[in-house]
C-alpha cells in the first residue's frame, strides 16, 4: 500500500469514474485500474461496485476512504513541517556555547531567531566544554559553538570552521599600564591580576614561546571563570588584566605587549559524524559566521 493508491482511491471515489479520475489524475485509464486493483487485492476485499459506467464504494470502500484521507492529511502535514523546518519557520534546536562564543552571540544571536524565524525554537547551554560536548555525545544538544583547539580529535564529531578572532591583553580606560613609557613587557602585566576563561593547550604554548615559561595560564592567571562577562565587568572596574577575545570586550583598552601576543581563537560549529544535520542548523550556522568577527 503507498501514498499514491490511497490518492488514486480518494479520486475515484470523488468522482465515481476511472475515465475522469485517470484525466484529473496524468496518468491512463489502465494504469488506474491497476492501482486500485492492488490495493483491493492487498485489503482482501472490494472496495468499488461497477453499477453501470459509474463506481461506487462498498461500505468497507467507505471506510477505507475516510481512514485514507486521515493518512494523507497526516502525511502532507509532515511534508510540510520539513518544508518550514528547513526554511527555519519551525522546529527546535538546542545549541552548545562555549566562552567565547556565548559572550560575542547570546543576545545578537536570540535577537536574529526571534526577528528572522520567530517559529524555530532555539535552545542555548552554556558551560564547560567537556560537559557540552558530552551532552552533544547524548543528543541532548544538536550543534556546539566553540573554540575548536579546546576539543581534541576524535573520529564521532565533525568539525565546521567558522571564524577566527584575535586575543588580545585588555585594561579599563586610566589602568596604570596604559600609561606605561617604552616596551610594554609581561612582567609589567603581572605586577595586576590577570584574568582569563580556561585556555587551550595551544593558547598556553604561544603564551610561553613569547614571554616565557611564568606565562604559562596555569602560573600567570589569577582570575579564570568560564564566563567571559563577569571577568569582563571585572577589568572594568578594577586593575585586573583580561586577556580574552578582543571583540569580547571594544570598550577596554588593548595592551601592545613586546613581542606581540598573535593568538586567535578558532571558532568552529561541532556537530556529531556521520548523523542528519537538524533541519534549520543551516540558517543558525549562517547567522553564526555573519555575527563572529572582530
Amino acid at each position: 500500500m503507498t501514498l499514491v493508491q490511497l490518492r488514486h482511491l480518494i479520486s475515484l471515489a470523488e468522482t465515481g469514474s476511472f475515465t475522469r479520475s485517470a484525466e484529473l489524475l496524468f496518468i491512463t485509464q489502465p494504469a488506474l485500474s491497476r492501482s486500485v486493483a492492488a490495493l483491493e487485492q492487498e485489503l482482501g476485499q472490494p472496495l468499488f461496485d461497477r453499477v453501470g459506467r459509474r463506481s461506487e464504494l462498498t461500505p468497507f470502500g467507505r471506510e477505507v476512504v475516510q481512514r485514507a484521507r486521515q493518512l494523507l492529511f497526516e502525511a502532507d502535514e509532515l511534508a510540510a513541517s520539513g518544508r518550514q523546518m528547513s526554511a527555519g519557520q519551525a522546529g527546535r534546536l538546542r545549541l552548545g556555547l562555549g566562552s567565547g562564543p556565548g559572550a560575542l552571540l547570546m543576545a545578537p544571536l536570540l535577537q536574529a531567531m526571534a526577528t528572522r524565524h520567530p517559529g524555530t525554537v532555539l535552545e542555548i547551554a552554556r558551560g564547560d566544554i567537556h560537559l557540552l560536548e558530552h551532552a552533544l555525545r547524548e543528543r541532548r544538544l544538536d550543534a556546539l559553538v566553540i573554540d575548536a583547539r579546546s576539543l581534541s580529535p576524535a573520529a564521532d564529531l565533525h568539525v565546521g570552521s567558522l571564524a577566527e578572532l584575535r586575543g588580545a591583553f585588555m585594561v579599563r580606560e586610566g589602568h596604570p599600564l596604559t600609561r606605561w613609557t617604552g616596551a610594554l613587557r609581561f612582567a609589567a602585566l603581572q605586577q595586576f591580576p590577570i584574568a582569563s576563561t580556561p585556555l587551550s593547550e595551544e593558547v598556553a604554548r604561544i603564551l610561553v614561546e613569547r614571554y616565557g615559561p611564568t606565562a604559562h595560564p596555569a602560573h600567570c592567571v589569577t582570575l579564570r571563570c568560564e564566563e567571559i562577562p563577569p571577568l569582563v565587568d571585572v577589568a572594568r572596574h578594577s586593575d585586573a588584566v583580561l586577556l580574552a577575545i578582543r571583540a569580547a570586550a571594544p570598550d577596554l583598552v588593548e595592551l601592545a605587549l613586546a613581542p606581540a601576543l598573535d593568538a586567535r581563537a578558532r571558532f568552529g560549529m561541532v556537530t556529531l559524524a556521520g548523523r542528519a544535520e537538524p533541519p534549520g542548523l543551516h540558517i543558525v550556522r549562517s547567522l553564526v559566521e555573519a555575527l563572529l568577527h572582530d
